[in-house]
């Protein structure tokens, strides 16, 4: 009987989504969004993994920037998966996150067999794609690095493409898997027409699977310098809860590199025999994938009525064909439109034709050389104890709706600007002010003076709503002496 293989789901969850403004923001990106189903991105990425046979699961791993970490694990734990969660203290692309990822998983088991997924991307079709995985694990186990190219459907120019060469001699049950021959940048025109109707060229997925040793003994080859950066990062890291984090200075020195680039496109161009790297193998995959880059492909892959219409939230739409419109809150009505995309937010609302959604990422470029707050941050701010919402500002004066999960617990702080007078409108606050300690109940407040130490606690099993209203000179989120916070920040 067939030892099942060892499979590591490696989540990587570093991009920011700016064609996606204005629900994806910096700060928020779309991996972390609800766009397609009731899971996020991301934890569509990870149920997809779920029931392939002949591996054995293990926990998945995600890879991301640390601002995001308590809300990825949050998450994690509403699939009931917690995971490990390695933190990158900077982006330095995918190359140097695959690394730790190998690192933690040779940590923490034998020599598993990697799945590297992107955390925003769609896939349709979820049992064609565990077929696929299912094959690229033997394939893997026995030292191939596998990557998975996507079957054009169209002569797409936003996509990368991969050339499949000679089918690989030790296929076995992946019958379909082709030596990788080249790989190719995105194409203009007529160039992805001539790939289309040539036959041999997929679609660069972004997914790969191989051995945690393997992809270390190919960077060892091919980027002797982004291995050495990581090892020492990694060997200066400490595991923080579910968080593994890494030497901060050190990974900030490690040169920025993709998979592709570091490793892939060599193998590629050394493969044959006497090669000191592993044989690069791709596998057709036909499961409904999309990158979701831009709103035109998000469009692309939900549910249309019979006039091409997408409308979620509150949307009417009359006499309109081919649109997309989201709503988060305000009536968005839409008269006699074609082929266009209006989304509403609660701090900023865009209107494009379907054609220039590309265009979007210039939007965000704009509004951050404007120093705008709305290019990387929402109205509405994760915690890890909760969230707050910044409903009204004037000349001195800030408003929020704070919501506190049961058992978050802000941190132990004080204010040089600014005085607060908290208003619960539901559940049970427990306040620390100065020397004090008391509950707060429902319809009830209290005022911390400019200069007071506080605290604020939701002590009971439901979640604690209240609104703040903040008065002062200044009334910037960096105006925060903290003395405590359990969340280590």
């Amino acid at each position: 009987m067939t030892t099942p293989v060892l499979l590591q789901p490696v989540v990587l969850s570093g991009g920011s989504g700016t064609r996606m403004w204005p629900l994806s923001r910096e700060k928020f990106p779309k991996q972390l969004l609800s766009l397609v189903s009731d899971d996020t991105l991301l934890q569509a990425t990870v149920r997809r993994v779920e029931d392939i046979a002949g591996v054995t699961l293990a926990a998945p791993m995600v890879v991301c920037n640390e601002e995001y970490r308590f809300v990825i694990a949050e998450q994690l734990r509403l699939l009931g998966k917690p995971g490990t969660v390695v933190l990158e203290p900077c982006g330095r692309n995918t190359a140097p996150a695959l690394t730790l990822a190998a690192l933690a998983a040779i940590k923490t088991a034998a020599d598993p067999v990697l799945l590297v997924m992107p955390a925003d991307h769609v896939i349709t079709d979820v049992a064609a794609f565990q077929r696929v995985v299912s094959q690229g694990a033997l394939l893997a186990a026995a030292g191939a690095v596998v990557t998975f190219g996507i079957t054009p459907d169209a002569p797409e120019t936003g996509y990368g493409y991969i050339q499949s060469g000679a089918p690989y001699a030790d296929a076995g049950n992946g019958a379909n898997a082709k030596l990788i021959a080249r790989f190719v940048e995105k194409p203009d025109l007529a160039t992805a027409q001539a790939y289309l109707a040539e036959g041999t060229y997929l679609w660069n997925s972004g997914l790969f699977m191989m051995r945690a040793s393997v992809w270390l003994a190919a960077m060892g080859t091919c980027r002797p310098d982004i291995l050495a950066a990581c090892q020492s990062a990694w060997e200066q890291g400490k595991q923080d809860g579910d968080f593994a984090r890494v030497g901060k200075e050190t990974f900030a020195q490690c040169p920025s590199d993709s998979i592709d680039y570091a490793v892939m496109e060599r193998i590629a161009a050394q493969a044959g025999a006497g090669s000191a790297l592993p044989p690069g193998v791709v596998l057709p995959l036909s499961a409904g994938w999309s990158d979701v880059g831009a709103w035109d492909a998000l469009w692309q892959v939900l549910a249309k009525d019979a006039n091409g219409n997408v409308a979620q939230g509150d949307v009417l739409l009359q006499d309109c064909q081919n649109t997309l419109a989201l709503s988060e809150g305000r009536l968005i009505a839409c008269i006699g439109v074609s082929d266009l995309v209006v989304v509403e937010t609660a701090d900023a609302i865009l209107v494009s034709h379907k054609d220039k959604t590309q265009d979007v990422k210039k939007i965000v470029d704009t509004l951050k050389k404007q120093g705008r707050a709305e290019g990387s941050i929402h109205r509405k701010v994760f915690r890890p104890w909760g969230s707050y919402d910044a409903v009204d500002a004037g000349a001195r004066f800030q408003v929020k709706r704070i919501v506190v999960k049961p058992g978050g617990i802000l941190s132990l702080q004080m204010h040089h600007h600014r005085a607060e007078h908290w208003v619960v409108v539901s559940g049970t606050a427990k306040v620390t002010k100065g020397s004090e300690t008391f509950l707060v109940s429902e319809n009830q407040s209290t005022f911390i003076p400019l200069g007071t130490t506080h605290r604020l606690e939701n002590p009971g099993c439901v979640p604690l709503e209240m609104i703040e209203v903040q008065s002062g000179s200044y009334l910037g989120e960096d105006d925060i002496v903290r003395f405590e916070d359990v969340y280590g920040r």
